[in-house]
Parts: structure tokens; C-alpha cells; sequence
């Protein structure tokens, strides 16, 4: 049996991602983006890593599982929903929506909920071992804070980012807990074959992220759905 403290080192990290995620949101909500990047990139870490040292440790157990999630719905969830909130009470309106102007930014937080449906879909799922369905909470995440990170700028002055930022919502939130396969970066082998499509996308990150910087993570995350999309279609013929 293992001891109290190995037994408790993966809900350490766990809450160490929940931690995270708290303070991003608190950053989030008062503008400071680049730093609620930071943290939801620093809860990514702790949730990689959490996973990893319960299998490595043989301490997987039940509340884990759900303690994982919370500190999922939080980090992947909340914190980026809060950004996009904030950037929504920034961003120029049309005159004919003024009245229901202050209720707009709320939109946002269909992220959270369709996070943590997203989040329970995927505990009791068992098709989802070795790949996912739908585009895993951590991706959206980081697609949505490094977008306003990195042209935040840019669309608190375009008149046309209130219908984009709608439309990504709502694109969001479906690609979330749409029936899509995602591929997993899991190697079972280091051969091309078969694992073309993870060698190209881990190949092509490189170049987006030196040419985009932080807005690159966010084009990094539409070519993996992308890339999963032609998977899926290269499988049905």
C-alpha cells in the first residue's frame, strides 16, 4: 500500500491546477490577459502532470477523478469564459442593440457550461482512452486566451467582433461535445506510419508559433481541428 504522501501527490497537483485557474480568473476579470494566459497555461502543466503521476504511482482513485474535473471546469472553463466576458464589455456595439447590451457579455460563460458538460461526457466515456471526441477543455482554453492575448487589441476596435465573437462561442461550445474525433499526441511507436498525422502537426507548430507568437496557439488549435477533421474523413472512405 502506498504511503499518505505518494498517495496524495496527484490531488496535490490537481489542486495546484485549481489554484491556477482561480487566479487566472481573478486576472481575467480585471484585463490583465497575458497574465490569465500564464495561468492557464501553468494549470495545463499541473493537469499533464497530475494524470501521469497517479498512473506512474498506481494511486489513481475515484475522488481524483472528480477532483480533476472541478479543477478542469475552473481553469479550462471558467477562466477563459471570463476573458472573453470582459473583452465582450470592451469591444464597439451597434446602436440598435444598446438596450440588450449589458446581457451580451454573459454569452461568454456558455463556455464554462458546455466545459464542464464536455468534462462529464468524457468521465463516463469509455470510447475515449486513446484518442477524444470532441475538442478536449485544455485546447479550447488556450485557443481563447491566446486569441485575446494576442488581438484583443485589435477587436476592442473592429466593428465586426461582436458578430465574430458569437460566432466562435457558439462554434465553440459545439465543437466541445460534438461527436468529432480528435487525435491524441500519443506515440504508441516513433515510425511515420501511422503516425503521420501527429508528426505533421507537431512539425508545423514550430514555424505558426515563431511567425504568430501568442496568437499562434490559437491557429495551432483550429489546424488540430483541422487536421482531425481530415483524419476522420480519410477514415470514411
Amino acid at each position: 500500500m502506498s504511503n499518505p504522501i505518494t498517495r496524495n501527490i496527484p490531488n496535490t497537483l490537481t489542486c495546484c491546477n485549481l489554484l491556477s485557474g482561480c487566479v487566472a480568473v481573478t486576472y481575467a476579470y480585471s484585463g490583465e490577459n497575458l497574465m490569465a494566459l500564464a495561468f492557464i497555461l501553468l494549470g495545463a502543466f499541473f493537469d499533464f502532470f497530475d494524470g501521469m503521476s497517479a498512473r506512474l504511482l498506481h494511486v489513481s482513485s475515484p475522488i481524483g477523478k472528480e477532483l480533476d474535473s472541478l479543477a478542469d471546469c475552473v481553469t479550462f472553463g471558467v477562466a477563459p469564459a471570463t476573458m472573453v466576458f470582459t473583452l465582450l464589455f470592451q469591444i464597439p456595439y451597434p446602436e440598435s442593440l444598446d438596450v440588450v447590451r449589458p446581457l451580451i457579455p454573459y454569452t461568454a460563460f456558455l463556455i464554462a457550461a458546455f466545459s464542464a458538460l464536455r468534462l462529464a461526457k468524457f468521465n463516463l466515456d469509455e470510447r475515449q482512452t486513446t484518442s477524444f471526441l470532441g475538442l478536449p477543455t485544455p485546447a479550447n482554453a488556450m485557443f481563447w486566451a491566446s486569441l485575446i492575448v494576442g488581438a484583443g487589441a485589435r477587436l476592442t476596435h473592429s466593428p465586426y467582433s461582436l458578430a465574430l465573437l458569437i460566432v466562435l462561442i457558439l462554434l465553440s461550445c459545439w465543437v466541445l461535445v460534438s461527436e468529432i474525433p480528435m487525435f491524441a499526441l500519443k506515440f504508441k511507436q516513433w515510425g511515420w506510419k501511422g503516425n503521420e498525422i501527429r508528426y505533421l502537426f507537431v512539425l508545423s507548430c514550430i514555424p505558426i508559433l515563431l511567425i504568430f507568437k501568442v496568437s499562434g496557439i490559437a491557429i495551432i488549435i483550429i489546424w488540430y481541428v483541422l487536421l482531425s477533421l481530415y483524419a476522420m474523413s480519410r477514415k470514411k472512405q
